[in-house]
Parts: structure tokens; sequence; C-alpha cells
């Protein structure tokens, strides 16, 4: 196949162009060049940004695809210019949407992907909205081939993934479970999340690459695993080699006593609720399809992985000194009531 990526070098993405390009398709990436060295000779590049349309089109004019896929388009107006961009030009358009698009609170914890969309707390995910809704307008009045696929909590070797963290990322949270320190987990860590190894993401996207049964649906791709938060923190406190001193802290409080971390929507709005998936309709799609990755597994690759690479342990002692404040005013309260 010919396949042309928006991006192709992201957390989801870069998993996909290497196995991509292992099974020998053609693949394209059309970026800003920032990270272009990891296919260096092995993928067409394409260097533009794309949101200079004209710019992007005069790159484009000579080329058609098999499949174009959007990994950096996140409102209405960024989906409206690849639709003039590659109307005629690819047989698949394929949008990356997201999980955190259905239902919040939801009526019921298992998902498919006739949930509702609705996220009244988080404009990431109403933007999400935004874009299928124009997609599926195209594909049903002009016959647009799009797919729209909904990645959930989706990790790959450089970010350990968390329920809260600050603004550098994870690396400060594995850092205080290293130094003995204590650290949050929201709620009281017994809801159920869904982790998804970027590998596993990567052979359901592949799947549906090319696929006319995925024309015109709606697809998420997520491991069946389903992990509580403690079992996630206790994962990586036991790759650690150490014990986890886990403080339990309500949602609500969190995203009130810490609104420039946007916990109201990456929390309230998508974490703090129990999401478990039903695969059953990527599974019809793409036969044999299972994730095989398990959490305990996936994380221990991540970690140890960083480990290695000083450059990924970026410290963000803002964020540690916010968690130290948010722990101390909760063992205050305790005591203050107690007597």
């Amino acid at each position: 196949m010919r396949v042309l990526f928006i991006g192709g070098t992201g957390t989801i993405s870069t998993a996909i162009s290497r196995r991509l390009l292992e099974e020998g398709h053609k693949l394209y990436l059309l970026n800003r060049g920032n990270r272009s060295s990891l296919f260096q000779g092995r993928a067409e590049e394409i260097l533009c940004d794309i949101s200079d349309e004209a710019g992007a089109a005069e790159k484009l004019k000579d080329l058609t695809f098999d499949a174009v896929a959007d990994f950096i388009a996140f409102t209405a107006e960024q989906v409206e210019r690849d639709y003039r961009l590659f109307k005629g030009k690819t047989k698949q358009y394929v949008f990356i949407s997201s999980a955190s698009a259905y239902q919040k609170p939801l009526a019921d914890y298992r998902i498919t992907e006739s949930t509702p969309l609705a996220n009244p707390f988080w404009e990431y995910s109403r933007n999400k909205i935004a874009c299928e809704d124009f997609l599926l307008k195209k594909y049903r009045e002009e016959g647009f081939p799009i797919t729209i696929l909904r990645p959930s909590h989706t990790y790959d070797e450089r970010s350990v993934p968390l329920g809260i963290h600050g603004k550098n990322g994870s690396w400060q949270v594995v850092k205080r479970i290293i130094e003995g320190k204590p650290v949050i987990i929201h709620g009281d860590g017994t809801s159920l999340w869904t982790m998804t190894h970027n590998s596993d993401f990567a052979r359901g996207f592949i799947g549906l690459l090319g696929n006319i049964h995925a024309i015109g649906e709606a697809v998420h791709i997520t491991s069946d695993e389903t992990v509580t938060w403690n079992q996630v923190y206790a994962a990586i406190a036991d790759v650690l080699g150490k014990s986890l001193k886990a403080v339990h802290v309500s949602s609500e409080f969190l995203s009130l006593c810490g609104k420039s971390y946007d916990f109201l929507g990456g929390l309230i709005g998508d974490k703090a609720n129990s999401a478990v998936f039903d695969n059953a309709k990527l599974k019809r799609l793409v036969p044999g399809f299972t994730a095989a990755v398990r959490f305990d597994q996936g994380v221990r690759q991540t970690i140890e992985y960083i480990l290695a690479h000083p450059e990924y342990q970026t410290e963000d002692r803002e964020f540690d000194a916010w968690c130290d404040r948010v722990i101390a005013a909760r063992e205050k309260a305790i005591k203050e009531v107690t007597g």
C-alpha cells in the first residue's frame, strides 16, 4: 500500500510506521521534520507544515494514496482542511479520534462504539467529536472514505502511563516512588482502566488500513485487559523494586486544587471513570486480533527503557511540591477531624 501519515512519529504512530515499513509498504511522512531521523532512508519524507494548506497542496499535487491518516488533527477546522487536501486523492482517510469522547459519566462501564459521544468536562474531547461529526457528514453526503479510530490510554517506551502527573510528564512520579515518597492516586484507586501498548494498537490499526469493511466505521482499538489504578501504581513500584506509598485523594478535590494541570478535563472527564472496552467490532473487522502485551510486562519495558535513557527523566519540581502540599493538606484535615 501507499500510505501517508500526517505526523507519524508520536506515541501511537511511531509503532505503526515501524510495522508498516517492516511489512514492505510504501510510507510517506508529512511533518516538519522534528523527529525525521527515526525513519530516515526508509520512509519518504514530505517536509512541510500541514497548517500551511497552500504549501501542503503544492507538495501533494502529484501524489495519490491508498490511505491517509492524520495523527495530529484536533479540531474540526483541521479535518476540514484535510478533506480539501485529500478528497479524490486517497481511498481511505483515517482520523485518530479519542475514547475520551465517549459519554461522561458512562451509563454502562462497558464501552462499545455505539456508546454516545458526550464530554461536558473536556474541550479536547468535544473537539474530537466535532471532527467526527464533520467527517461522517462528508461520508454520508459525498462518500468521502473515512475510518474513525478511537484510542484509549496508549503508551510506549518513552513515558510511564499514569493517572495524574505534571506538565513535564510522568518521570517525577516515578522519581517519588524511587525516593520512597508518597504518591497520589485519584479516588480510592479501585476504578477500572484500560492500558494499551502501542505495538498492540499498531496491529489493530494496520488490520483496518485498506480494509473495505472499515470505510464509514468508527472503531476503538484497546487491550481487553482491565486494571485498577491501584494495580497500575503497584506494578510500577514492583518494577522499581520499591514499596508503594499510596495516598488516595478524591478526583474532585484534585481537580479543584490542580486547575493549572487541567485535571477537570483529563481526570473528571476521563481517567476518574471506569473504562472497559468491548472490542468485538475490531475483532470482526480484523480477524485474529488480540492485544498481546500485558500491562505489567509493557510497563516493565517502559521503565527499563527510561532508566537507561536519562533524556526521558525530566524533573518537575513544581508538580513535586504540589503533591507534597496536597498530601500535607489531607493529613492536616484528618488530624483536625479526628481530634
